[in-house]
């Protein structure tokens, strides 16, 4: 696929960013809750969706919608353009050499389960090692758990600092002539860690092991170009990118990819069928059984364009500016401890507060309009790592602005007097 007739958005100069003009193509954030306006500070768990990818979910549904591939009326063959121009744009987005290295899922752990299944059971035998991270999402570790389970293999795992930072020696170390997988998160959902995942990546293949990567928390924030990184696999879902929920994708090598068996049976993932044998189709199809988030996918590529119309590196720049003053104003805050201090970070607080639970925390705030997730963030390691049943967690998007971060500081304060 020849990459320049690929029609996404050139980003946009930093130092005209109108924010507040941005702010406002998010209907939802003229909500009030109890009164007060919507702060909604929980973007790792799901973003905002902006007018212009609604508006373009509405289009393909009044205008568009059918089902793809086939059919020869016009319009399944006008979905099947706009659903195959989706995986232009987010192969353009992610730098992949293909457009076939680009399959659609139902989201980050549908992808990880996809590398399990269609990787880890046919390749990951008993005795074999598989390499994870303390900092991993639930979605990257129970399948390789049961993986391991299945197959009697055995998961290692890297510690940690205190600053919530992978120790990297101790990664090398763990590589011996059994390691056969690595599955490493490009970024904490619950500290906001970045990983130094090329250098990780690199390690790993010098020992010639495959790597995935969950790229659920690093898409919407840090630039992505999966062929610098060498990474064999890659994750994300849309509905953290300012898109629907229940779509994804996942990148894989092509020769991998090739090598790997379907995860789904069922339609237009075979090329032929009888009763005595079945044959598979080319990727990506092997790996997208029956109909696919056709809706979803367009709208994924909706608010890619829309995203790289303002600019990736813009967007990680000012929420830089928001991570830098809320750190501030949460440590001048006595009895407020923020956990995961990592040198490089991308807009994440996690906090506890003395002698209060995390869920008080979070329906106090609620009841100022100001939402913030709390719990263990599907990263229970994490929390057994710094010794604490849960956090708070303010996650902070390019929509987000300087007075809702002092909103969350004096929603603290007031969360303070109620229980201490």
């Amino acid at each position: 696929m020849n990459l320049s007739n690929v029609s996404v958005k050139s980003e946009t100069p930093s130092s005209i960013v109108d924010w507040e003009k941005i702010r406002a193509d998010f209907p939802i954030l003229q909500l009030r809750i109890d009164g007060n306006p919507l702060i909604y500070l929980d973007n790792a768990a799901s973003s905002q969706m902006p007018q212009q990818v609604i508006d373009r979910l509405v289009r393909y549904q009044t205008t568009q919608h059918a089902n793809i591939n086939r059919a020869v009326h016009y319009l399944s063959e006008v979905a099947t353009h706009e659903y195959q121009q989706a995986r232009y744009t987010l192969q353009h987005f992610i730098n992949a050499q293909e457009d076939r290295e680009i399959i659609f899922t139902s989201g980050t752990t549908d992808s990880i389960n996809l590398v399990m299944h269609g990787y880890g059971r046919k390749f990951i035998k008993a005795g074999d090692e598989i390499i994870l991270t303390t900092l991993e999402h639930h979605s990257n570790i129970v399948p390789w758990q049961m993986l391991a389970n299945e197959k009697g293999a055995t998961i290692r795992v890297v510690p940690i600092n205190d600053k919530g930072e992978l120790e990297i020696e101790a990664y090398e170390a763990l590589f011996n002539e059994n390691t056969r997988f690595v599955g490493l998160i490009h970024v904490s959902n619950a500290l906001g860690t970045i990983n130094p995942i090329k250098k990780m990546i690199d390690i790993a293949h010098r020992h010639g092991v495959p790597v995935l990567i969950d790229g659920a928390q690093a898409a919407p924030h840090i630039p992505i170009d999966v062929q610098s990184l060498d990474c064999d696999f890659y994750a994300f879902s849309a509905h953290k990118l300012c898109g629907p929920t229940g779509v994804g994708i996942l990148y894989g090598k092509a020769a991998l990819l090739e090598s790997m068996q379907p995860f789904k049976g069922g339609g237009d993932m075979i090329a032929s069928v009888t009763f005595e044998k079945t044959t598979y189709n080319t990727i990506p199809h092997k790996f997208e059984a029956g109909t696919p988030p056709i809706a979803a996918a367009i709208g994924f590529a909706a608010a890619i364009d829309y995203l790289m119309s303002i600019g990736i590196e813009q967007i990680a720049a000012y929420e830089t500016t928001l991570l830098e003053y809320a750190t501030r104003c949460l440590n001048q805050i006595p009895g407020v401890t923020i956990l995961g201090t990592a040198a490089e970070k991308t807009a994440v607080l996690s906090f506890t507060i003395d002698g209060v639970h995390p869920h008080d925390v979070g329906t106090i705030l609620n009841q100022d309009g100001v939402a913030v997730r709390t719990g263990h963030h599907c990263a229970q390691p994490i929390m057994q790592r710094f010794n604490v049943p849960a956090t708070s967690r303010a996650s902070f998007a390019f929509y987000n602005k300087k007075s809702e971060v002092d909103a969350l500081a004096a929603g603290i304060k007031t969360v303070q007097k109620i229980f201490l």
